[in-house]
């Protein structure tokens, strides 16, 4: 790759194969796969108008997605607003330590505060150090502990 600022763009429909070899490269780091149906369920819902389905930006550097992240709005009873969640986000790891991760969550901020929603928070698991790194100059760490139905 070369060392061009990417451009963080909107999913196209046109992107689909780029789009399932990133997001192939992040289920495989968290070690899961999900079945053939799931990529057509989830790329459709990408590029819906449902306001209740998740959105996707890419990163794209010389004609090349290196990153995408996705995110959705939700309601939250403890505030007025929707808020932001961040489920997703994996950077080509080419890309990895040249501000792409940054410049996609930066571009999740953005389209949040655009649709007045002020509060954006996501998971990791404690090992991804990598991202953590990131993210504690992004963010803030909370003290929530995860469960979840067995």
């Amino acid at each position: 790759m070369t060392a061009a600022i990417p451009r963080i763009r909107p999913l196209k429909a046109t992107d689909e194969a780029q789009w399932r070899h990133l997001w192939t490269g992040y289920l495989a780091f968290y070690e899961t796969t999900v079945p053939e149906e799931v990529y057509a369920s989830t790329f459709a819902r990408l590029l819906g108008e449902d306001p209740q389905d998740f959105s996707c930006l890419v990163a794209e550097q010389d004609g090349t997605l290196v990153g995408l992240t996705h995110f959705l709005f939700h309601r939250h009873a403890w505030k007025i607003e929707n808020v932001c969640y961040l489920q997703d986000l994996f950077a080509d790891p080419a890309v990895r330590g040249t501000g792409v991760g940054r410049k996609l969550i930066e571009a999740v901020y953005a389209a949040a505060d655009a649709n007045g929603a002020p509060s954006v928070y996501w998971l990791t698991q404690d090992f991804n150090q990598t991202a953590r790194t990131l993210y504690d100059r992004v963010g803030k760490l909370t003290p929530f502990i995860r469960y979840q139905r067995p």
